[in-house]
């Protein structure tokens, strides 16, 4: 067996669902070609932003994440008691709730094992989210070659 952690910063995205794979992938290539068989866990160190697995190849599956969380979860309900940090805050909070803050995707070969059309998304609750940390972690056994 064999495992590897790393920790990385993803630059300042505006608010929205971003693929961030290949950000990922740049980070963790040399480390992740060493596994033969595995589990790679992703993990996001911020309460106003998530990450999900999903459509990577139109970006209009993109837009449509956006408009349904800001429908499903809108700023300034009255209900809010959380809203010194501003009106996309607490929204930000419930919306990377409801996503999560972490995901497991299987390694073969050296390689994070997802479908054809899923990619990472870093999806950004805030209007000004700032930069944002991610933490991977790997587990497996060493290739053979």
């Amino acid at each position: 067996m064999t495992s590897f952690q790393k920790e990385f910063t993803l630059k300042a995205y505006s608010r929205g669902f971003h693929l961030i794979t290949k950000e990922i992938m740049q980070e963790v290539k040399q480390e992740l070609s060493s596994i033969d068989i595995g589990v790679f866990h992703v993990f996001i160190q911020h309460t106003s932003a998530s990450l999900t697995i999903n459509e990577n190849a139109d970006p209009s599956v993109r837009v449509d994440f956006e408009s349904h969380f800001n429908d499903s979860v809108p700023e300034h309900a009255p209900y809010y008691t959380h809203t010194i940090e501003g009106s996309d805050d607490m929204p930000a909070h419930l919306k990377a709730s409801t996503l999560g803050s972490s995901l497991s995707i299987p390694i073969s070969h050296g390689e994070l094992n997802l479908g054809t059309w899923q990619g990472i998304y870093l999806c950004e609750h805030r209007d000004n989210g700032g930069r944002r940390t991610i933490v991977v972690t790997a587990l497996g056994t060493l290739s053979k070659h």
